[in-house]
């Protein structure tokens, strides 16, 4: 009985060793949790904007050669950023203008530097006209709104993205923090896959196939193997990413890359064949620019289109950001001058994205469909008209 009201007799020790278990069990989850978010800002890279060109590399190479070549460029993109890390490891540096100027000099480390800096930099300048062109399409869609408005006007809708999203998530100094970023923007990547699946149900039965749709190869593959690479390349963030894991090792860095490109891969052959089964011989650069204009699930999947090219844009300004750290700060940045470089490098972006639309056109997000295949149609549709809108019309001909 006079044992019943006390409190067990915990010994320091023990209570040491429950104290460094909480520990232990903490850094773990913080380690899995900087390996996911690796893991989905690998995937954001590759599949974040590239993938809506992907079925009209099918077109260019030839689908079946066009698959194979996905493949090919999955397993090279694999084993280069490997490699580059191993290389890293090998040579004691840890960022890639350090690696490339202990291999070739300094000459390399410029070249490299300027390279490095200017591929992201045109990649935020098209994505704010990506993201201007696309959603302004989506609000035009929005009942009694004027198309005239200037709140739904691209020029706005890149400042406004810029000011709202764009800029707050660059200013992050850790990119394991884009990690749920990362994640939103492949959770509303496989929401587009799912429309693009959706309607080689509905719609492609109803769209007749090209003469040359199941050719093995065609002589313009070279072009489809540019427009993949494109869709891959991350080449440039891979340190970075590196880098904001918890403890970085060659292996923890191997199987993140595998997994990542495994999923990338995935989705993008799934997109590949959707969209280029759904139009064949007749798909656009842009998939989107084939459907119809008033297809509410397809503008659905242009809004998501549109937020995932703004989720993507913080990786590539944290690029460049760490070119000019490396090239002038020696990799250090204290916090005043980190938001005015990142500041200074949006505002360029921004402006230059405000002033030139003709990036679009390179991109080919705003190329209308082929002429000569209109005429076809007997006339009845002027350029503007997207070949959705073209065999829709003709079938709906055809069953009167």
């Amino acid at each position: 009985m006079g044992y019943q009201g006390q409190q067990p007799i915990v010994s320091p020790q023990r209570d040491l060793d429950d104290k460094e278990a909480l520990v232990s069990e903490h850094k773990h989850k913080r380690k899995t949790c900087r390996q996911f978010a690796a893991v989905f800002n690998v995937v954001n890279s590759i599949i974040g904007s590239g993938v809506i060109g992907l079925p009209y590399s099918m077109k260019q190479a030839g689908f079946p050669l066009g698959i194979l070549l996905l493949f090919w460029v999955s397993y090279v993109t694999d084993f280069s950023l490997v490699l580059l890390i191993k290389g890293g490891a090998l040579s004691g540096t840890d960022t890639y203008q350090s690696l490339v100027n202990k291999t070739f000099g300094f000459p390399g480390y410029l070249l490299l530097s300027l390279l490095q800096f200017l591929y992201p930099f045109i990649a935020m300048i098209s994505y704010n006209i990506i993201t201007g062109d696309t959603l302004s399409k989506v609000f035009q869609r929005i009942p009694g709104v004027d198309p005239e408005n200037l709140f739904i006007g691209r020029h706005f809708i890149i400042v406004l993205s810029t000011v709202t999203f764009t800029l707050p998530l660059s200013l992050y100094r850790d990119v394991a923090k884009l990690g749920k970023i990362s994640l939103m923007s492949t959770v509303l990547t496989t929401l587009i896959l799912g429309i693009v699946m959706t309607r080689v149900i509905s719609l492609g039965p109803h769209i007749p196939k090209s003469e040359d749709a199941w050719v093995f190869a065609k002589p313009s593959a070279i072009q489809a193997i540019g427009v993949m690479s494109f869709a891959f390349i991350c080449h440039h963030n891979c340190f970075l990413v590196y880098g904001s894991l918890e403890e970085p090792t060659v292996a923890k860095w191997s199987c993140i890359i595998h997994v990542s490109t495994l999923v990338s891969v995935f989705i993008s052959i799934l997109f590949a064949t959707c969209g280029y089964l759904t139009f064949t011989g007749f798909t656009q650069g842009d998939l989107f620019e084939n459907y119809c204009r008033n297809d509410d699930l397809v503008t659905f999947g242009r809004f998501c289109y549109g937020v995932t090219v703004i989720l993507t844009y913080p990786i590539e300004c944290f690029v460049t950001r760490e070119v000019i750290a490396n090239v002038f700060f020696a990799g250090n940045l204290s916090s005043v001058f980190h938001i005015i470089i990142t500041v200074v490098i949006i505002t360029a972006a921004t402006l230059v994205s405000l002033l030139i639309d003709c990036l679009g056109i390179v991109l080919e997000l705003s190329m209308p469909f082929g002429c000569e295949v209109l005429e076809k149609g007997g006339g009845r549709f002027s350029q503007e008209h997207t070949v959705g809108e073209f065999f829709v019309a003709v079938y709906v001909n055809s069953r009167e």
